[in-house]
């Protein structure tokens, strides 16, 4: 069985940002606190990514892992905050960009991994009123110009964290025709692929994002959520490893390091993930008790050798 997946704020960061996303299955989901990735295995919620915004990862973590979530900006808003309008900054000209994209290297324009991690943040404390204004003001865009991949990202972003996902991807592929280079173009469409359950797609977008941004620790962690939802758990634990070097406060990253440890059997590892996930995120306990058992501690023995309260790996749960 799939361990189950919360849907971590990383995650929903992953959404939340998409653009720049732990504790549970799709049925069962971990805990979740940080930005890649909409439905991932945790305890509770997981599997709805980023916890791929972030994405993240993230995540289909919590409510979405996948967890997640990812930003270029449209138009300035009077409602909802502003978000980053790449076409504005004064510093990089379009000849700089078209150069950037003729050599497949990373869009001037997009954010710094650090920065898009802001962003998020920024994004996930936004109302429903705000993504809501946020897809007009974007809409406006497009309608003045159809062929503004810029504005065509911002109002996929805006659909997405309206949980409109069918309706935002073909903004996003539209986007990425003219934003190869994008990363967070990437990141968001990630997010957006988990929460459809759409793995495999997910997975792909988050190795083009940090393919233009290597040091995303979100993009890692959503990559690990998809990952985990295909049951590819020893792969999983690499980017949630690389995830943790870029960012060792990371809970989510730990925590789902540690579901992905549990789910082939090491045992000693994912106890102490979990642990660490704990300390970070109390939230992260019960992931603790639901993969590891007893708080954490070895089971105790029972009478006549057998041991009591045994753990089990989640693939030998039963439902």
């Amino acid at each position: 069985m799939k361990p189950l997946l919360r849907l971590s704020a990383s995650l929903l960061g992953l959404l939340s940002l998409i653009s720049s996303c732990a504790s549970t299955t799709e049925t069962e989901r971990p805990t979740n606190n940080s930005t890649p990735v909409a439905t991932a295995p945790a305890a509770e919620s997981a599997t709805s990514a980023a916890r791929p915004d972030s994405s993240g990862a993230a995540a289909t973590a919590r409510d979405a892992t996948l967890a997640a979530a990812e930003g270029a900006g449209a138009a300035t808003n009077t409602t909802a905050p502003a978000t980053t309008t790449a076409t504005s900054s004064p510093a990089v000209s379009e000849a700089a960009v078209a150069a950037a994209l003729a050599a497949d290297k990373p869009d001037p324009l997009a954010p710094s991994a650090k920065e898009a991690s802001a962003e998020r943040e920024k994004i996930r404390k936004m109302t429903a009123a705000d993504y809501r204004q946020m897809l007009l003001n974007a809409e406006a865009e497009v309608g003045r110009n159809p062929k503004n991949p810029r504005a065509l990202l911002e109002r996929a972003k805006a659909k997405s964290y309206l949980k409109q996902y069918k309706e935002a991807l073909p903004d996003y592929t539209a986007a990425i025709r003219y934003l190869r280079n994008n990363p967070d173009a990437y990141y968001n469409r990630g997010v957006n692929r988990l929460m459809m359950k759409q793995y495999k797609p997910a997975a792909n977008d988050f190795s083009s994002a940090i393919k233009y941004r290597p040091d995303d620790k979100e993009s890692y962690f959503g990559r690990g959520v998809a990952k985990i939802q295909m049951f590819q758990y020893k792969s999983a634990v690499g980017d949630f490893t690389k995830a943790i070097q870029l960012d060792s406060a990371y809970a989510d990253a730990w925590e789902y390091r540690g579901i992905s440890y549990a789910s082939f059997d090491r045992m000693k590892e994912a106890r102490a993930d979990l642990e660490r996930a704990a300390e970070l995120n109390p939230e992260a306990a019960k992931s603790l008790r639901r993969y590891v058992g007893n708080g954490g501690q070895e089971p105790e023995p029972a009478k006549g050798g057998a041991s009591k309260g045994k753990t089990q790996s989640p693939n030998r749960r039963r439902k």
